[in-house]
């Protein structure tokens, strides 16, 4: 039989980078079991939801039109408020991304006149236009909703004082980003969000705590649903999804701002009694049931990539040591080039378009241009093995996904092989360890 470092050998994979990542991962036993502990509870918690909820084959079926009696999306979406321990859920293929996700429930649950209030800093790129921090049609400035935020403290926290002050009797909704985006911040933990949704709640019970919870799903035991959020939002393509859902969103929280957020999707007086599955509801559930070891295998990869480029010098975020509160891995390089080399690994170890070469370009939605290496299943699938990262400093690639923890190593390898052929990491540096 043929030895594994010979065929990582015939993958382009040189025996110095190959031996170099063998070593890092014999220090990360430990960190594996951990995360597949929190795989198993999560596993747990989805099965036992499906079975609560008596799911069978006959809510695979498709619907067509109007979508109505969808005994299948009806299910799923009772399935996914067991999930997030919430009232309900919101679960659909019409909801095209997580940005549409996150537009839906802030357009759906505020009103001319009111104030959303950031207090994890600012928002992802892609919200800005949807808020109006960047002039776009339609956004929620031009319908009189203004926009204010807190940033985090340098070490990475709630600032508490300044939320207090920034909440007025304008404040209807404060939202929180759990993960990074494309800053080096580090992600907020669950136990963190639970204590500001408490802070929020003690100075206004009646304004609404929603959570950008996108890469975070199952990979802690806790969601912040858990801990008084009144919606979690996300998007299919990424953790819930299991790499299987060829597209969706969900918003899952209180009653109340779920219709809403029905209501806005589809139409006033029809909301989620519409919406037609179009014959994906069987991937939405198998996905989902999935999601818990797909969501793990991806966890390890970042932990190894981590590993990898904090024992060669450069910066990471989070560290090779510290807890982890969603899938993403940032390595800072400092270069373009950096970034680029990283990227170009990534699509080389893709099952799909391996022989593609990423570049960067002006991406809708971004200020500056941004290179995006994915060879998925499923376009834009950032639970698949990707990595991308805005080319502005401090040149930071942002790395994420793999359906598979084997494919999330190799693809490190390759991102690792790529940096050594150009030079920028030394076969002295891969020694040192």
């Amino acid at each position: 039989m043929e030895s594994i470092n010979n065929i990582y050998s015939k993958m382009g994979i040189s025996d110095v980078v190959y031996n170099y990542g063998e070593k890092v991962l014999n220090t990360l036993k430990e960190r594996f079991e951990e995360i597949d502990c929190i795989a198993e509870y999560n596993q747990m918690k989805v099965l036992n939801a499906m079975q609560k909820n008596y799911v069978s084959a006959n809510h695979f079926e498709a619907s067509s039109g109007y979508g109505y009696d969808d005994a299948g999306r009806e299910t799923l979406e009772k399935v996914y408020a067991d999930v997030f321990h919430t009232e309900d859920a919101l679960v659909r293929p019409q909801i095209v991304c997580g940005t549409h996700a996150l537009a839906v429930a802030l357009a759906a649950n505020l009103r001319p006149g009111d104030e959303m209030l950031s207090i994890s800093g600012k928002p992802y790129d892609t919200l800005e236009e949807v808020i109006g921090i960047r002039q776009s049609n339609g956004s929620l400035a031009e319908y009189g909703i203004t926009y204010n935020q807190v940033d985090l403290t340098a070490d990475g926290e709630f600032d508490l004082e300044g939320i207090k002050a920034a909440i007025s009797d304008k404040t209807k909704l404060v939202e929180i980003q759990r993960s990074k985006g494309y800053q080096t911040r580090p992600t907020l933990s669950v136990e963190k969000i639970a204590k500001a949704t408490a802070f929020v709640k003690s100075i206004r019970k009646d304004i609404i705590v929603m959570i950008d919870n996108c890469y975070g799903e199952f990979v802690e035991m806790n969601e912040p649903s858990d801990f008084g959020a009144d919606m979690v939002v996300g998007s299919l393509i990424k953790n819930p999804g299991g790499g299987l859902a060829p597209i969706g969103g969900y918003i899952a929280g209180t009653k109340e701002c779920i219709d809403r957020c029905a209501y806005r999707l589809t139409t006033p007086g029809l909301g989620k009694e519409v919406g037609a599955s179009l014959g994906v509801n069987r991937s939405f559930y198998q996905g989902l049931f999935l999601a818990p070891t797909v969501t793990a295998g991806a966890l390890k990869g970042a932990v190894f990539a981590a590993n990898i480029y904090e024992n060669l010098g450069f910066k990471v975020v989070p560290d090779g040591k510290e807890s982890r509160h969603d899938i993403i891995q940032a390595v800072e390089f400092g270069t373009p080039e950096g970034v680029i080399e990283f990227c170009k690994g990534i699509q080389a170890a893709a099952p799909v378009d391996s022989y593609v070469t990423p570049e960067p370009w002006a991406m809708p939605g971004y200020d500056s241009d941004v290179i995006m290496a994915a060879g998925a299943f499923v376009q834009g699938s950032s639970i698949e093995l990707s990595a991308d990262g805005p080319i502005k400093p401090p040149y930071a690639v942002y790395f994420q996904g793999g359906l598979t923890w084997y494919h999330a190593k190799y693809g490190i390898l390759m991102s690792l092989q790529k940096l050594f052929d150009a030079g920028i990491v030394k076969e002295e540096d891969l020694k040192k360890f």
